[in-house]
């Protein structure tokens, strides 16, 4: 799914691209920011995955999400179906802003 909202495909707000990675808009928000970072690589499914495979790219991804969340934050990786994980395409969702409320992040 996100390899077809990265080529225009299906519809979805890119907020921001580098070589490796592309940081999209949640559709169904959470929080007053709720960002989705995604490697542009399908290669990982899940976190684990990543880190034991490209380190590097998991940094670039905690960076990026970090600069765009512009100040606290939380960032989730859901890593399995019993996590909430929906789409096996490792990304990690960047929450921001009130986060009071105690936001969860299910798919």
């Amino acid at each position: 799914m996100f390899a077809r909202i990265l080529s225009g495909e299906i519809p979805g707000e890119i907020v921001r691209e580098t070589d490796r990675v592309f940081v999209l808009r949640d559709i169904a928000p959470q929080a007053p920011v709720h960002l989705l970072v995604i490697p542009k690589t399908e290669d990982y499914a899940n976190v684990v995955e990543l880190a034991a495979g490209d380190p590097a790219l998991l940094a670039e991804m905690v960076g990026l999400g970090a600069e765009l969340a512009g100040g606290d934050f939380r960032l989730v990786f859901n890593t399995g179906e019993d996590a909430g994980q929906t789409v096996f395409h490792v990304h990690a969702h960047v929450l921001a802003g009130d986060l009071s409320e105690g936001s969860l992040v299910d798919r």
